[in-house]
C-alpha cells in the first residue's frame, strides 16, 4: 500500500477533536432512572442542544409493519431544502462540526454536504428498551480487557451509560455499543450492489442479496439462552456473472474469550463450504480492488475489536449522513461520482456524536494503526470515521448512511463509502437498485438453517 504525507491535515487529525459538549463523568454506579428522565431509553441525551438546531427526543418515528412481502422502504422529508451546503470555499466556517476525515474529502476530493433540518427518527420497540435499562447493572466488560467483549447483557444497548471517567473503560463500552447497535431482528435485502470507483469510472464487483439475524435481539432473549452471536449474515452474489454463485456466512461474537467469530465460503463451481478464518481484520476484501480491507465496514471498523485499546475521546455536535432514505429509490450507478457521491442525493444533519479512538494494541499487527470513530447518539452506529497508518498519515475516511425504518422501528445500514485519501478511489456498498436490478428490503423470517453451514453445502452446486 503506497503512503503519503498530508502535512498540516495529518498532523491536524491526529489531534484530539475539539470537544463541543464534554459528557459527564461518572463519579458513583449507573443510575438506571437516568433513561427514563435526562436520557432516552438508549442512553442518549433527550434534551436539545442550547441553539435549537439539534431538537429534543420525542419518541422518534414509528409505523406498523407492511404485509408480508412488501417492500419496508419509505420516503423521508422529501420536501425539506437544504439550509446550506458546505464545501471547500466556506468549510472553514463549520470546521468544529467535521470529522478530519471529511475536511480532507471537501478540501482534495470535491465533497459536498447539503445539511438539512435535524430531525432525530430513532426509536427502538419496547423490548429493546426495556433490556437496555436492565443491561446498565448487569452487562460486564470481560476481565482480560474490554476489547474481548462482555457478558450479562442481550436485547438491548449493553452500556447505555457510557463510563467517561475511564477513557478506557468508555471505549471498550462505545465500541460494543456499536457492534451491537439496534437495527431489527432480522431482516432480508434482495439487492446490494457493491460497486468501486477508479479513476472516476464505476464498476459493478459484486451485486449481492442476503439474510440477516440478530439472535441478541430475540424477542425472547435472556442472558440465560442467549447463544453468544449477536449477528449471522448470509450473503448470496448474484451478479455480475464472474461471482455468481459464490456466498458467504457469517457469525460475530459478543466475547471473543468465549465464542469465536466464524466466516464460511463457498466459492463458485467447487460446492465445497471452507472456514474461512483470514477473512477478517486487515485481510483485503477480494470484492474492492484492494482499496478496503475486511474491518473496514459500517463507518470505520466492522468485525473483532479485539486487537485495539479503544479510548473514550469526547462527545460533540457534528455533521454527520442522517435520514439517507432517498439512496434506496436511486440507481448507485447515476449518483456515484469520481470521488464522492451526487449530493443531491444525500442528507447531512447535525447531531451528538461519541468519538472513539481505537489504537493497536501491544504486538498486534493491522495496518490501520489507529482508528476515529464518530458514533450517533441516538442509535450508536457509526457515522463517519478515519483510519492512520503506522507513520501517522491519515489515510482512508469512511461515510455510513443511514435510513429509518419506521417499521422496524429503527435504523438500519443503507450504504457505506470507504475513500482512498491519496489516491480518491473509492468503494461503495448499499441498498440501493443497480441497472436492471431492484432493490427491496423486508422483514423477513427465515427458517434457522439458513445460518447454518451444513446447510449452506448441502446447496452447493457443482
Amino acid at each position: 500500500m503506497k503512503r503519503r504525507d498530508f502535512g498540516l491535515l495529518a498532523a491536524s487529525s491526529l489531534a484530539t477533536a475539539t470537544v463541543v459538549r464534554t459528557a459527564q463523568a461518572q463519579s458513583a454506579p449507573p443510575d438506571t432512572t437516568l433513561l427514563t428522565t435526562t436520557l432516552t431509553p438508549m442512553g442518549a441525551e433527550r434534551a436539545g442542544n442550547a441553539d435549537g438546531s439539534i431538537p429534543a427526543w420525542t419518541g422518534g418515528v414509528t409505523a406498523p409493519p407492511p404485509p408480508p412481502g412488501q417492500p419496508i422502504a419509505v420516503h423521508m422529508f422529501e420536501d425539506e431544502q437544504p439550509l446550506y451546503t458546505v464545501n471547500a470555499d466556506n468549510m472553514h466556517q463549520y470546521a468544529e462540526l467535521l470529522s478530519e476525515g471529511i475536511k480532507v474529502q471537501i478540501q482534495k476530493w470535491g465533497l459536498a454536504l447539503n445539511v438539512y433540518k435535524t430531525h432525530r427518527t430513532a426509536a427502538a420497540p419496547q423490548y429493546v428498551y426495556d433490556n437496555t435499562a436492565k443491561n446498565v447493572t448487569r452487562a460486564k466488560l470481560d476481565p482480560r480487557g474490554g476489547r474481548f467483549g462482555f457478558t450479562g447483557a442481550v436485547g438491548g444497548a449493553p452500556f447505555p451509560i457510557i463510563d467517561t471517567a475511564d477513557p478506557l473503560v468508555g471505549g471498550a463500552q462505545l465500541i460494543w455499543n456499536k457492534l451491537t447497535g439496534w437495527y431489527c431482528y432480522e431482516n432480508h435485502s434482495i439487492c446490494n450492489p457493491g460497486c468501486v470507483v477508479i479513476d472516476g469510472k464505476v464498476v459493478l464487483v459484486a451485486l449481492t442479496k442476503g439474510y440477516f439475524i440478530y439472535p441478541y435481539y430475540a424477542p425472547d432473549v435472556t442472558p440465560e439462552n442467549y447463544e453468544g452471536y449477536y449477528s449471522k449474515l448470509h450473503v448470496y452474489d448474484i451478479a455480475p456473472g464472474s461471482v455468481v454463485g459464490q456466498e458467504v456466512l457469517v457469525w460475530q461474537t459478543t466475547n471473543v474469550n468465549v465464542h469465536p467469530d466464524i466466516v464460511w465460503t463457498l466459492l463458485n463451481g467447487q460446492g465445497r463450504v471452507r472456514k474461512a478464518p483470514n477473512e477478517a481484520y486487515d485481510s483485503p476484501n477480494p470484492e474492492s480492488n484492494g482499496i478496503d480491507n475486511q474491518d473496514e465496514a459500517q463507518g470505520g471498523f466492522y468485525g473483532n475489536p479485539s486487537q485495539y485499546n479503544w479510548t473514550f475521546i469526547a462527545k460533540k455536535e457534528m455533521l454527520i449522513p442522517y435520514n439517507s432514505n432517498k439512496l434506496q429509490f436511486g440507481d448507485a450507478a447515476q449518483f456515484l461520482g469520481p470521488h464522492a457521491p451526487n449530493p443531491d442525493i444525500l442528507r447531512w444533519e447535525k447531531h451528538r456524536v461519541w468519538v472513539v479512538e481505537g489504537n493497536l494494541a501491544p504486538g498486534v499487527r493491522n495496518v490501520n494503526v489507529k482508528r476515529r470513530l464518530y458514533l450517533d447518539e441516538d442509535t450508536w452506529n457509526g457515522s463517519v470515521g478515519e483510519s492512520y497508518d503506522a507513520q501517522g498519515n491519515m489515510v482512508k475516511a469512511y461515510t455510513l448512511y443511514c435510513g429509518c425504518v419506521p417499521a422496524f422501528p429503527g435504523h438500519v445500514e443503507l450504504c457505506e463509502m470507504t475513500l482512498n485519501l491519496m489516491t480518491g478511489d473509492y468503494v461503495f456498498n448499499g441498498n440501493c437498485g443497480y441497472g436492471s436490478f431492484t432493490e427491496n428490503f423486508y422483514l423477513a423470517n427465515p427458517p434457522p438453517s439458513v445460518f447454518e453451514p451444513q446447510e449452506m453445502a448441502a446447496n452447493a452446486s457443482f
